[in-house]
C-alpha cells in the first residue's frame, strides 16, 4: 500500500488509450492525473463519450491487452491500480438506453434524415436553388447605366479646334488640339487639350489611338464640363514676381 502511494506522488500523470464498449471508432489517448479518483476519471470521460458517470464502469488493460483490474471504488486514486502510459482504459456502458447505444452516433444511416417535397421547396424564399436562379437570369429591374454616344455633346457646341481653354480643376491652360468622340474611351464626346505646360499625361495619344499631337506630357482627354473656352492667355511665368 504505502509503494502505491509513494508511485502516486512521485508519477503525476499518465498516458491511457480509451476504447468504449458500444462506439467501435472511438479510441482516444487520454492523460489522466494519477491523483484523480475514479468518480473524477469518469466525468471526465463522460464528457467526451457521452456515457453518464452512474453508467459508467472501468476496466484497465495492460499493454498485452490482458485486464488486469475493475476501477469499482470511485473513491479510489487513478494511481492505486498502478497504471502505465500505453496502457487500455475501456468504458463500459451499463444503461441500455443510453444515448451511445444502438451505433447512431457511428453509423449516419441510422439517423432518420430530413425530406421537403420539390414542391414545398420551391414555394421556400432564400433557398440556394433561387440564389443559383437570380444570378443566372438577368436583371431586368436594375436601371440601364449605359452611357449613351451621344453623352455630353451639346456641351460641345461652342467649343472648337484651335480655341483656348482653360480646364478645371486646376485652371490649366492651354489650347484645344480635339473635339469629338473618343472609341479608346467611354461613350459621349471628349475634348483633347494641349497644356501651355507639361501637366499633361501624354502627348495627344491614348491607349494606342493618336487624336492630337503635342510635346510629352502636354497632352489630355478630358470631358467637355471641365472645360471653359474664351480669352485665357498663356500665362508669363514671371508675372508673380512683378510688383
Amino acid at each position: 500500500m504505502a509503494s502505491r502511494l509513494q508511485k502516486i506522488e512521485t508519477d503525476e500523470s499518465v498516458l491511457l488509450r480509451v476504447t468504449h464498449s458500444n462506439l467501435k471508432t472511438f479510441s482516444a489517448d487520454i492523460r489522466f492525473s494519477l491523483q484523480s479518483t475514479v468518480e473524477a476519471v469518469k466525468d471526465k470521460l463522460w464528457r467526451k463519450c457521452g456515457t453518464s458517470v452512474n453508467s459508467m464502469s472501468l476496466h484497465l488493460y495492460d499493454d498485452a491487452n490482458t485486464k488486469l483490474a475493475d476501477l469499482a471504488d470511485d473513491s479510489r486514486p487513478l494511481g492505486f491500480y498502478s497504471p502505465l502510459d500505453g496502457f487500455r482504459l475501456h468504458i463500459i456502458d451499463l444503461d441500455p438506453s443510453s444515448v451511445t447505444s444502438g451505433g447512431w452516433l457511428e453509423d449516419t444511416s441510422l439517423v432518420e434524415k430530413y425530406t421537403i417535397s420539390q414542391e414545398a421547396y420551391e414555394k421556400r424564399d432564400g433557398t440556394f436553388k433561387k440564389f443559383k436562379d437570380k444570378l443566372a437570369s438577368p436583371n431586368t429591374s436594375a436601371p440601364d447605366n449605359k452611357i449613351p454616344d451621344n453623352y455630353m455633346e451639346d456641351l460641345c457646341v461652342n467649343i472648337k479646334v484651335g480655341d483656348r481653354c482653360q480646364v478645371e480643376p486646376g485652371d490649366k491652360r492651354g489650347v484645344v488640339k480635339f473635339v469629338g468622340r473618343a472609341e479608346s474611351l467611354a461613350p459621349g464626346f471628349w475634348v483633347g487639350v494641349q497644356y501651355d505646360e507639361p501637366l499633361g499625361k501624354h502627348d495627344g495619344m491614348v491607349k494606342g489611338t493618336r487624336y492630337f499631337n503635342c510635346p510629352p506630357l502636354h497632352g489630355a482627354v478630358v470631358r467637355p464640363d471641365k472645360i471653359k473656352v474664351g480669352d485665357y492667355p498663356e500665362r508669363d511665368p514671371f508675372e508673380e514676381d512683378e510688383i
